[in-house]
């Protein structure tokens, strides 16, 4: 039989080297893939070093090396939509997108077209029986980014180290005597790496200064552009109404009309005072007394929906992650047309904007953005 033909992305880090030693490995050929993508002129791109890395490891391992320009499709589909997202106040995932319309949009799509028969990268997630699994280390399982993926595309995607823990990699990574064995693994967002998200925001939109207040409405300080923050965070605002006792103020609400940003020192104010914020910053909240379900509860309106492996039951409980790495919590879901509810037993903060992924224990069965 024909051996399979695998083209993986090969980042230049030691996932996606390893990755490329265990399918070789296994007997397939492979063909490493480094993907070129958009950086602003006004940020330091170690791109081309990252392409070196890349390179040497695809020598080590005796493979094919390839680059594929997507400087275009990164640009309109992750970079200039997550800075509209921002100028209309919303906080989007540039990662989730960048999966979507880079690595299993465009290099998905060359590389079949090249002749691949599979395509694969160095997430820490699982494809089991086509549907898409948690990877077995929590503490680096990336399934939360990987929500938009579709049924068809499972088919032709694999994951070598979604089984694995990360010491398990990097002892693989010696094993196999990899270049970049000791190199520390990348940060920040997808391709751009660790950038100052609000500097990197002013170079697009302007600044414009606006008032803090507080849960009670009244000016305690002083902000440089609502569209800047997200709930949740406690830093780049002066509060100038201050005392000696003062703890630090968190973002507990947001005006974008008015540009005002609401701040509390109790970063719980949003969960307690459900009546000022709440609901100005979730979609909906009801209340249930049919069959005991949840005597309150509340929830998120998603649209974007993509259900990967089936569409969720409305008689059934599921957990969702509203942020990567965060909780699992417990939730039911109404699905209406495009919309989609998700109910949960307690409030929940989530910027209009943010991803919320739905699973059924281990296996994610997709998600939406929150309107």
């Amino acid at each position: 039989m024909k051996k399979k033909t695998i083209f993986v992305g090969m980042s230049g880090g030691v996932d996606s080297s390893v990755s490329v030693a265990l399918l070789k490995e296994q007997g397939y050929d492979v063909v490493g893939v480094f993907i070129k993508t958009w950086h602003p002129d006004f940020l330091e791109c170690n791109e081309e070093e990252e392409r070196r890395d890349a390179m040497r490891n695809a020598a080590h391992l005796d493979i094919p090396f390839l680059t594929f320009d997507f400087e275009k499709e990164y640009k309109k589909g992750v970079a200039d939509y997550m800075i509209n997202e921002y100028k209309i106040g919303r906080t989007p995932n540039p990662d989730v997108m960048c999966n979507k319309e880079v690595k299993f949009g465009a290099f998905f799509k060359k590389s079949l077209e090249m002749g691949a028969d599979y395509v694969a990268t160095g997430h820490y997630a699982q494809n089991k029986n086509f549907n898409l699994v948690k990877g077995i280390d929590p503490s680096k399982d990336q399934s939360y980014f990987l929500w938009t993926l579709k049924q068809d595309q499972l088919n032709k995607i694999l994951f070598p180290i979604g089984h694995l823990k990360k010491t398990q990699v990097r002892a693989l990574a010696k094993k196999f005597k990899l270049p970049v064995a000791e190199k520390k693994d990348s940060q920040g967002i997808c391709f751009l790496g660790a950038v100052d998200l609000k500097d990197f925001l002013k170079h697009y939109i302007e600044e414009k200064k606006g008032d803090v207040c507080n849960e009670n409405g009244e000016i305690v300080g002083y902000h440089d552009g609502v569209v800047f923050y997200t709930l949740g965070e406690r830093h780049g605002f002066t509060i100038t109404k201050k005392s000696p006792d003062d703890k630090p103020y968190y973002v507990v609400g947001k005006d974008v009309e008015k540009n005002i940003l609401y701040a509390s020192q109790d970063k719980n104010a949003l969960e307690k005072r459900t009546d000022i914020f709440l609901l100005k910053n979730s979609s909906c909240s009801r209340q249930s007394r049919s069959q005991g379900v949840f005597q309150e509860h509340f929830c998120l309106a998603l649209n974007n929906l993509n259900w990967i492996s089936e569409i969720p039951k409305e008689d059934k409980n599921y957990t969702a992650q509203i942020r990567y790495h965060g909780e699992f919590l417990t939730c039911k879901i109404i699905s209406n047309q495009n919309i989609t509810e998700v109910i949960f037993e307690k409030p929940v903060i989530v910027a209009p904007g943010q991803s919320v992924v739905i699973y059924d224990k281990d296996i994610c069965l997709g998600g939406g953005i929150v309107i």
